[in-house]
């Protein structure tokens, strides 16, 4: 049985309907498979890069400095395939596990999946990070028969200065969540993704990119306990309409906005659609002429007044070209929609 009766239309990227009548529940990164899998991913996937250790390794780079004079010969890069089956042999728990090591740029990075086992068994998601690490040094040693008076410098190749630093300073070993250390509270990891990473992910498609970035950001307030009793189904509208396009909102304001549009355009076309949904509706009208809106659902509202935050930043980022004018749009859009409606703006007004 759906947990909630309200049901929305799910499109792409293009406008085009992928899925008509889906419960609200459905979508939660608790139960949504390929919110499951990104989540899963995103914590299992290490980069190796094997380039910077390559010239680390030559140039006696280590760290957060240089000792000259101290070089290891190795060709990291031309040696990836070695290199990537001794690392899955040690990363790998179980024959036909799902480890799994992917070679990008000839070569130059390894992008390695850590298997679940490991995540499992672990407390915090940096298992998979040293994990990777510790493989890399030790196939490094055993393919370039590196002496042990010499195996602190492939280890500072690899790990940087880490552990005098908390995180690996330096090193050559990346995972796209930070460090347990630098989250500033309870469930931060998913949200303190950045957004350049999350552009490069998508190939800097801004719609997917909002997708990917609204998944990251609720399996966070999740994770937070945002999403307990009545504030679950706030939080599933928000993902929904803010980050999955729901019912082609987000979508056809860019859309009829792209052109010629500005913030203020933006601004009307959301209140004009809100009406024509019904979430909004004309209420008492002041001295001065000014109409004051009404709404039965705060949180279906605060769901559409995201959408038109996000649409908005596309107008005005997209027409500059350029990602400076973000926050002045997350201003001036939620501060001329209070001013048009009456009604509190995203995040009920404290975006």
């Amino acid at each position: 049985m759906a947990k909630y009766k309200e049901t929305i239309d799910l499109y792409d990227d293009q406008g085009k309907q992928l899925k008509s009548g889906v419960a609200l529940d459905k979508i939660s990164p608790l139960v949504n498979k390929g919110a499951l899998e990104a989540i899963d991913l995103t914590k299992r996937t290490v980069a190796v890069n094997l380039a910077g250790i390559d010239n680390s390794i030559k140039t006696g780079s280590m760290g957060k400095g240089r000792i000259l004079g101290r070089a290891i010969k190795a060709d990291c890069v031309k040696d990836a395939d070695a290199l990537s089956d001794a690392i899955a042999k040690m990363v790998s728990v179980e024959d036909g596990d799902d480890t799994k090591i992917t070679k990008v740029g000839g070569g130059k990075m390894l992008l390695v999946e850590v298997p679940s086992a490991r995540l499992r068994a672990a407390a915090t998601y940096d298992a998979a990070t040293s994990a990777v690490a510790a493989a890399v040094t030790y196939a490094l040693i055993e393919k370039y028969k590196v002496g042990m008076y010499d195996g602190a410098y492939v280890k500072s190749a690899v790990w940087g200065a880490y552990p005098q630093t908390m995180d690996m300073q330096g090193g050559n070993i990346v995972s796209i969540l930070s460090i347990p250390q630098n989250n500033e509270g309870l469930g931060y990891a998913l949200r303190n993704i950045p957004a350049n990473h999350v552009a490069m992910m998508t190939h800097r498609n801004a719609m997917q990119a909002a997708a990917l970035s609204s998944t990251f950001e609720q399996a966070g307030e999740f994770e937070m306990g945002m999403a307990i009793g009545p504030f679950e189904r706030a939080q599933l509208l928000l993902y929904a309409y803010q980050g999955l396009n729901a019912n082609n909102i987000v979508y056809d304001l860019v859309k009829k906005n792209g052109k010629t549009g500005t913030i203020g355009s933006v601004v009307q076309s959301l209140v004009e659609r809100a009406i024509e949904d019904k979430v909004i509706k004309p209420g008492k009208k002041g001295k001065s002429g000014y109409i004051f809106y009404d709404t039965k659902d705060p949180m279906l509202w605060n769901a559409y007044a995201a959408a038109g935050t996000l649409a908005a930043t596309m107008v005005n980022c997209g027409a500059g070209r350029f990602a400076q004018a973000v926050s002045a749009t997350l201003l001036y859009f939620n501060d001329l929609l209070e001013h048009e409606t009456g009604l509190p703006g995203c995040d009920y007004g404290r975006v």
